[in-house]
């Protein structure tokens, strides 16, 4: 069906089901947000009286979609604010506000998917996961340390072992690290080496 110029006439009847007038079915809160998503516009309104009823509909949609696991948009404090607003002196700005808030980031948002793959690389969250696999990699070396010592094998030369002599200035962390590295390489090394029995 092609789309109309004139926004689709959805009725809410008592029984609190939802009938779309353009496709002559009854359809459900799922179905209107796909319409929406598609950007396909509608007007809902109460089969009784009348009224339009298009906003608290549009709510409920939004508390629907903020109740699937992982779809949350609203953060908590941003919800407490807005209802802090209710009858503050600001309840006239906010709907303008956000409506050109969310506007403008609709614009711009290819823009903005753009700036975040060149900043951050293939996801928004590629620092946040390059950190998680070095604060990994730390943790695995530090835990390494305390693991029991295998006892070298029979017959095998034990490696010297090396003072660490202390160095100057800001030295220190990269000859911690370095020990570090050189320990876990040793130990890697004597896990892998086949057990006498």
């Amino acid at each position: 069906m092609a789309k109309s110029d004139q926004p689709t006439t959805i009725k809410k009847y008592a029984n609190r089901r939802l009938y779309n007038t353009g496709t002559s079915t009854y359809v459900t809160l799922e179905d209107l947000a796909s319409m929406v998503k598609d950007g396909e516009d509608f007007l809902v309104y109460d089969a009784k009286t009348g009224d339009d009823i298009t906003r608290q509909v549009l709510a409920q949609i939004i508390f629907e979609q903020e109740n699937k696991a992982g779809q949350n948009l609203l953060p908590t404090t941003f919800l407490r604010q807005l209802i802090r607003f209710y009858g503050d002196s600001m309840q006239m700005v906010v709907p303008k506000y956000l409506e050109q808030s969310i506007d403008s980031l609709t614009r711009d948002q290819e823009k903005f998917r753009k700036q975040m793959t060149n900043t951050f690389g293939m996801t928004p969250f590629a620092p946040l996961e390059e950190t998680v696999r070095r604060n990994m990699e730390l943790f695995q070396q530090t835990f390494s340390m305390f693991k029991p010592f295998v006892p070298p094998r029979p017959g095998a030369a034990p490696e010297p072992e090396k003072a660490a002599e202390p160095a100057a200035g800001g030295d220190n962390i990269d000859d911690l690290r370095k020990q570090m590295k050189d320990m876990q390489e040793r130990l890697e090394r004597m896990s892998h080496e086949p057990k006498s029995e």
